[in-house]
């Protein structure tokens, strides 16, 4: 029964091809839905994504491509959204046919603006999916390694364990390697706070802080996460295992974490509007530290980390003297 599945990616970005090309190596089929006209027919000439991984070659038998969501949701039983998350309610406004009875998995490492939930929470309330028909795919893992087919590891966590064993066996491969978490909240919400603790990362850099400093501010970052998560939902996890500190280390000091880059460029001097033309990627971190300070300001949890890059990013404070104050709340 499993082999009969049908396995379709929502996003036409780097992670959402990287999370294709993992499902070809499994499926003989995989539908995928992006956007872009242009990259749909680039795609089907010229067999790669024009915008994104363009050295990952697919086969077009292999590919059910389409512009229609409505088309995709209807192709598939398990559907992995990787669109950024501040389109999401855009792109789901598109749909006239249930999600009912989908399996669904976000990619989605970032907090939905109109409701200010994680996207799991996001479909079970919108959209009554219940929490055993979601899931989570997270890292540590960059979508450029992924191309480069270099060891790299996920976990995939829902509160369904087969379901999740499910999405593992037709994401792993020689190169991908999967762990099964129940953790479907603390992992999300890991997912969009390493984030922000890598816009973080990025200011301190482009200020002149060196590696001394970035690791207090990483190390600060684990235990700020740690506080925080237990507040929105607690249970029992080990924050040191790869789907919380692993994938933090990597975002927060990767030359491929975009928010690093985002971040690197505000304290450099950019402006936000100015650094985020610049990017032609979605640093999903500067919307994730609006939700997270406000949804802080709820539980009393002590995250200067969160303040600080709020203080920055939206209260127009001065990067040099916010960080310097940081200073001296880390330990």
């Amino acid at each position: 029964m499993e082999k009969m599945l049908k396995f379709a990616v929502i996003g036409g970005g780097s992670w959402a091809t990287a999370i294709v090309k993992m499902l070809t190596e499994n499926l003989n089929e995989v539908g995928w839905y992006m956007r872009s006209t242009y990259a749909l027919e680039h795609l089907k000439r010229q067999q790669h994504n024009p915008n994104y991984l363009s050295s990952v070659e697919f086969k077009n038998e292999q590919l059910k491509l389409t512009n229609d969501i409505n088309e995709v949701v209807a192709y598939a039983d398990y559907l992995i959204f990787v669109i950024p998350s501040a389109f999401l309610h855009s792109e789901l406004a598109k749909l006239t046919i249930s999600l009912e009875d989908k399996v669904i998995f976000s990619a989605i490492k970032g907090i939905v603006p109109e409701t200010g939930r994680i996207v799991g929470e996001h479909f079970n309330e919108q959209y009554n999916i219940p929490f055993s028909n979601i899931g989570v795919i997270t890292g540590p893992c960059h979508a450029e390694e992924v191309a480069l087919e270099r060891l790299s590891y996920l976990t995939i966590a829902s509160n369904d364990e087969e379901k999740a064993q499910i999405m593992a066996n037709h994401l792993c491969s020689d190169y991908i390697k999967c762990k099964v978490s129940d953790d479907i909240i603390g992992t999300e919400y890991a997912a969009v706070l390493k984030n922000i603790y890598s816009l973080a990362a990025g200011i301190a850099h482009g200020l002149g802080y060196g590696d001394n400093f970035q690791s207090v501010l990483m190390s600060n970052a684990i235990r700020e996460m740690k506080r925080f998560i237990k507040k929105v939902h607690k249970m029992k996890r080990n924050i040191n295992d790869s789907a919380y500190l692993g994938d933090l280390l990597v975002t927060g000091y990767s030359v491929f974490s975009r928010n690093r880059m985002f971040g690197n460029m505000i304290g450099k001097g950019y402006t936000v509007k100015s650094a985020q033309m610049e990017m032609s990627m979605i640093a999903e971190g500067y919307y994730a530290a609006k939700t997270a300070y406000e949804l802080d300001a709820t539980k009393a949890t002590r995250t200067p980390i969160i303040d600080a890059v709020h203080a920055v990013l939206y209260e127009n404070k001065n990067p040099k003297k916010v960080f310097k104050k940081l200073t001296d709340k880390l330990d």
